[in-house]
């Protein structure tokens, strides 16, 4: 059965810059728009803000308990999304109070955080049917972690179709783990260059994952031809992340018989001359042309 290609979206939202989320909050947080500050400092945090996440648990979270018990649905679903993320685990039962009222209010973000309470047991019992269906829920309400977590939920044999068009429009809203996700999926089908394209596509807006399974094709030609300098692009990459899972891989690779001109091409793609001049130290002497 032929499938029209799955292509990444050129338009898909671009996180905000962590300065201008913070600046955002601070004015909300002025003009007493806690709901709307929250979110900002939230969504700072998952760019890995420390600002964001102190700001969103000390100062938004006490403010929005008010607005939530007036009967607030997206202070209700914002509140337990924060006590779930950034409070110890005795917060739990507060937070599933707040995200089940927000799911019987029929709010996307609240059914999708009492639905991943309830898929892994956090502060209730684990109830994977019940989870699906708000999962299911918010995904028709419009929220993109909830068809990314309904995709996980699917059997890839039976809803493999389903599966992936959650997955892109989960993608399509910003979603990068989707993007990766995708990657997966559509390799496991044998669709090896959209599978690539998919792994570019999160790898470009900063998924470590993507970075090494791109990396990992163009060394082994799978959906390209094989391209030792995109390989190392990606490897050095990754550890610009933060992610040194790549080094070793990049080492043997450029031990195979890359010229130093092709290290540093993939350093500068990468933006990390520094790496190619330190792996072109590590490798000297260790390539075929170099050994008697």
């Amino acid at each position: 059965m032929s499938h029209p290609p799955l292509t990444p979206p050129t338009d898909a939202p671009e996180p905000s810059p962590v300065p201008e989320l913070l600046a955002s909050a601070e004015r909300a947080a002025a003009d007493g728009d806690w709901i709307a500050a929250g979110r900002a400092w939230v969504e700072a945090a998952m760019q890995a803000s420390l600002d964001g996440a102190n700001q969103a648990s000390r100062t938004a979270a006490p403010r929005l308990r008010p607005l939530a018990d007036a009967g607030s649905a997206d202070a209700a679903a914002l509140l337990a999304g924060i006590l779930l993320e950034y409070y110890e685990e005795s917060a739990l039962p507060t937070a599933v109070r707040y995200a089940e009222a927000a799911a019987t209010a029929g709010h996307p973000a609240g059914q999708r955080t009492y639905g991943f309470m309830l898929v892994n047991g956090l502060g209730v019992e684990k109830d994977e049917d019940r989870a699906a269906k708000l999962f299911r829920a918010a995904a028709e309400g419009g929220d993109a972690y909830g068809m990314f977590n309904l995709a996980a939920t699917l059997d890839s044999d039976t809803d493999g179709d389903e599966e992936l068009r959650l997955l892109a429009g989960a993608a399509g809203l910003g979603v990068t783990e989707a993007g990766c996700a995708l990657g997966d999926r559509l390799g496991a089908v044998d669709r090896d260059e959209e599978a690539l394209a998919w792994y570019l596509w999160a790898a470009e807006r900063g998924e470590t994952n993507a970075m090494y399974a791109a990396a990992c094709w163009y060394r082994d030609g799978f959906g390209t031809a094989t391209d030792p300098v995109q390989a190392v692009r990606w490897f050095f990459t990754m550890y610009g992340h933060g992610d040194g899972n790549g080094i070793h891989d990049a080492i043997e690779l450029a031990g195979q018989g890359m010229t130093d001109e092709q290290i540093r091409e993939a350093g500068r793609l990468a933006g990390e001359p520094g790496s190619a001049e330190a792996l072109i130290d590590t490798v000297a002497g260790k390539r075929p042309q170099d050994q008697a």
